[in-house]
């Protein structure tokens, strides 16, 4: 039995899906227990999701994006994202979306956590960062089938309409709350 007597070994793997964004394997797995079961698993590319952050006149804004999602069927307003190309890490990934989707650059780009999107069937990890001293280029390089508003939205409009339309990305609500630990966890300002 393994240290934990909660970890499973795989003995084999098969690729049974392919398409341009995933892929889908059949993994056969030992138990604790020393059985054998057979899972579902979606191979994804990693992905880097940038919580850009914007002052202005009247305090700080996130720069966000508006686009049409296919698998909810409904337009979504989130924080600018994307899968890594081949060769590149977390941060120039992040980067280069931030710039591709919504024209800026950031002067400074921080790590703010790391997560699974969804552990129980996926592989991969999403990386978050954080965006500061944001300034617009004022071109955008989307890919020929994004179709992209970007926006400057109130921080605290983000916080209340988390879970409602248009902010229905399950992912922005953990960007949200890396955004608040990175910022106000540790200040006198944080409610909790």
């Amino acid at each position: 039995m393994n240290k934990s007597g909660l970890e499973w070994t795989e003995e084999s793997s098969k690729a049974v899906f392919r398409c341009p964004v995933f892929s889908i394997r059949e993994s056969r797995c030992r138990s604790p227990d020393n059985e054998i079961g057979a899972f579902t698993v979606l191979d994804c590319p990693d992905w880097a999701i940038i919580v850009p952050v914007i002052d202005n006149p009247k305090g700080k804004k996130f720069v966000m994006v508006r686009q049409w999602r296919h698998g909810s069927r409904e337009i979504s307003l989130e924080f600018p994202g994307g899968v890594f190309e081949p060769g590149e890490d977390a941060a120039q990934a992040a980067a280069r979306e931030l710039r591709e989707e919504t024209a800026y650059r950031a002067g400074k780009i921080q790590t703010i956590g790391e997560f699974s999107p969804n552990p129980a069937i996926m592989s991969n990890r999403v990386h978050f960062f954080l965006a500061e001293e944001l300034y617009n280029t004022g071109k955008q390089d989307l890919d020929k089938d994004e179709y992209v508003e970007v926006e400057l939205v109130n921080i605290r409009e983000v916080f209340r309409g988390l879970g409602r339309p248009p902010f229905i990305h399950a992912l922005m609500g953990t960007a949200f709350a890396l955004y608040l630990q990175k910022t106000i966890a540790d200040s006198n300002d944080f409610p909790f």
